[in-house]
């Protein structure tokens, strides 16, 4: 399901928007402003618009992220636990070191970003596309990634031991050095992709490749 925005918009101040335990931001636009370092508990974002803003180091715990886009913003090392993300899309953001821990993600699209080092231990996921996304490094450890979709992502050394991976699509993607292969059972991967993940699996389980003789 794609997010609903609302047909206007208010237009967020530092004055009167920054966060706080148990606020709810409804229908703003997060236009170029600084929320960095900012923390709260239990604050709700539904149907908000965030363009150019700066949430890099911002702490949320319980938090509910619903009906809102994102564009050109940064949320490098954002950390949130417990948090939910409902039709949600993310565009060409950056989210290097992002923590979204023992959440849940449903109906989000995450396109062009840089997520490079993020962690998503323990956070379950569904009708989830990730698009054109730097995911060297990631930890999707114990994550349920049923039926989710990486398509043109690099996702070089990314972790995925005790995941859930029934479904999870992977098309055009770098899967070179990837953690935990052996949890990849039930998932669907592009002939194009299998090569590198071959060696990969092959290492895993302690499987030798002797090169070919005359």
């Amino acid at each position: 399901m794609k997010p609903r925005p609302p047909a206007a918009l208010e237009l967020a101040t530092l004055a009167d928007h920054s966060l706080a335990d148990e606020a709810s931001f409804r229908r703003l636009g997060f236009f170029d402003l600084d929320l960095s370092g900012q923390s709260a508990d239990g604050v709700e974002f539904a149907q908000c618009r965030f363009k150019g803003s700066d949430l890099s180091g911002v702490q949320l715990d319980g938090a509910s992220v619903a009906d809102c886009l994102f564009e050109r913003t940064n949320l490098a090392n954002l950390r949130a636990e417990k948090s939910s993300m409902i039709r949600v899309r993310l565009s060409t953001l950056r989210m290097t070191g992002v923590h979204w821990i023992n959440g849940a993600v449903r109906d989000v699209t995450v396109s062009e970003c840089r997520l490079d080092l993020s962690s998503f231990r323990f956070t379950d996921f569904t009708s989830v596309v990730f698009d054109g996304c730097n995911l060297t490094r990631a930890d999707f450890q114990n994550a349920d990634l049923t039926g989710v979709r990486f398509t043109d992502c690099d996702l070089t050394g990314a972790q995925f031991s005790q995941a859930t991976m029934v479904g999870t699509r992977f098309a055009n993607c770098v899967l070179a050095g990837v953690g935990g292969v052996t949890s990849m059972t039930g998932a669907i991967i592009a002939p194009q992709d299998l090569a590198a993940l071959s060696y990969t699996l092959a290492e895993a389980l302690g499987i030798q490749i002797e090169a070919g003789g005359d």
